[in-house]
């Protein structure tokens, strides 16, 4: 884990403050918002939510733009317009200028791009343990940001600072971007030119189901912050103050369950079992959320809620750059991560509409037919660990061979060469090739 660490730490420092800064404006953003000049219940909504929008809109050019332009520069681009709507919205003496700084916000869409890069420091199976890493870290902001936000917040100014400590978060980022951060590895990949169009990345069966299972993810998670601080107020009566003694415990247990899933989703390749285990997890919560009138069963769904959301965190990223292609890496996180944002859109939208109608329960119930759905989708999803990948050294195998090998050889999804490291990097289908048939394929021959 230790050479894991060294490998995605800066990286993860990098997204970690960029989340922070998000979750320490919206723990009081609404409060701020609705005493804005021309502030409505609709326009704070938006504000509070836009920034998931414009996310959606520009995953996949960035995504897309780090797959041509390298990913060190798609990050910095999008780190300046983050910082500049951060700027933005902390000038704001009224909504609609706090609306433009939180879809400037958005529009620095560099998540998928920073996983990418991940992605290209480390190799196939040590991915879910560097996603683990890069997930802990964002949990520690969230939970930071959780303490922070409200107390600053609450101060004269206070929210503006915040908004300024964002810029100053996304301007440090840049500053580590460049001087503790390596270049990534070099990669030769030979692939034909319509190959690198965006639609591609849906060619695959097996891409587009977990982008429909990030799309189902996110939008639990709207659901389920939409639903926990309501029913916590309303229901419980719990002052606002106090909800860290629900959150604490969910988000300590939500991280401890993604080591064990990381584990038995990449070593063991039993990817699909996790997902379906963590669907249960977040069915079971939503039942307790929505039928408990009991604050210790309702905490134990908030529980079981973070324990199944977690589970997931480690695999998702690194299931998303197994499947793709080298050169589609960008592009495919870049999708993945446009369905996740839209899910928290309509998630959260659909779970006002639910509530208004049918209240808690309604909601519950709702979540847990869209679990049996969720879990149907997922059982129908070849397992991750039938897709292998094997580095041959430049030394002992024939890169002269890398063509004919993926142009007659049955089973085998890419090929691309590490230059960096002097590693040919060749993805096979498990059930149609065996290893050592690749070996054999590739090995020089003495003359």
């Amino acid at each position: 884990m230790k050479p894991i660490i060294a490998k995605t730490w800066h990286l993860s420092l990098i997204i970690g403050l960029r989340f922070l800064g998000l979750f320490v404006v919206i723990s009081v953003l609404s409060a701020y918002a609705k005493d804005l000049a021309g502030a409505t219940p609709t326009l704070v909504g938006l504000a509070v939510g836009g920034y998931a929008f414009t996310q959606a809109t520009f995953q996949v050019p960035f995504g897309t733009l780090s797959d041509k332009i390298g990913r060190k520069k798609a990050i910095l681009i999008g780190l300046l317009i983050f910082a500049a709507g951060s700027v933005m919205a902390g000038m704001a003496d009224n909504i609609y200028t706090l609306l433009v700084g939180r879809f400037l916000q958005g529009a620095g869409a560099i998540g998928a791009v920073i996983i990418a890069m991940i992605s290209d420091h480390v190799r196939e199976e040590e991915r879910a343990h560097a996603m683990a890493v890069m997930g802990m870290v964002i949990a520690l902001a969230f939970t930071a940001a959780m303490v922070i936000g409200p107390i600053i917040g609450g101060m004269p100014n206070g929210v503006p600072f915040l908004f300024y400590l964002t810029a100053g978060m996304a301007l440090l980022s840049i500053v580590l971007l460049f001087t503790v951060v390596p270049e990534p590895p070099k990669i030769t990949h030979s692939f034909a030119e319509e190959e690198a169009k965006v639609r591609h990345v849906f060619k695959d069966k097996d891409l587009v189901r977990m982008y429909v299972t990030f799309l189902f993810h996110s939008s639990t998670m709207a659901i389920a912050f939409f639903l926990i601080p309501l029913a916590l107020k309303n229901t419980f009566h719990l002052p606002m103050g106090e909800f860290w003694k629900v959150y604490l415990p969910a988000v300590f247990f939500g991280i401890l369950a993604m080591g064990p899933a990381a584990v038995f989703g990449e070593k063991y390749n039993k990817g699909k079992e996790v997902f379906l285990i963590s669907i249960a997890f977040i069915a079971l919560a939503f039942l307790l959320m929505g039928f408990s009138s009991s604050l210790w069963l309702f905490g134990t769904g908030v529980v079981f809620f973070f324990i199944g959301f977690n589970m997931f965190e480690p695999l998702l990223q690194s299931f998303v750059s197994k499947f793709a292609k080298a050169h589609q890496k960008g592009a495919a996180l870049g999708v993945a991560n446009t369905f996740a944002y839209i899910g928290m859109g309509v998630g959260a939208t659909l779970a006002g509409w639910i509530f208004t109608h049918w209240s808690v329960e309604g909601v519950a119930i709702a979540v847990l037919v869209v679990s049996v759905f969720w879990a149907i989708w997922i059982y129908g999803m070849r397992n991750p660990g039938l897709r292998g990948t094997l580095y041959l050294d430049t030394e002992h195998f024939d890169r002269g061979k890398l063509e004919e090998l993926k142009a007659h050889t049955k089973g085998i999804n890419d090929i691309y060469v590490n230059e960096t490291e002097g590693v040919m990097v060749v993805k096979y289908d498990k059930e149609l090739l065996d290893e050592d048939e690749i070996r054999g394929i590739m090995l020089k021959r003495d003359k």
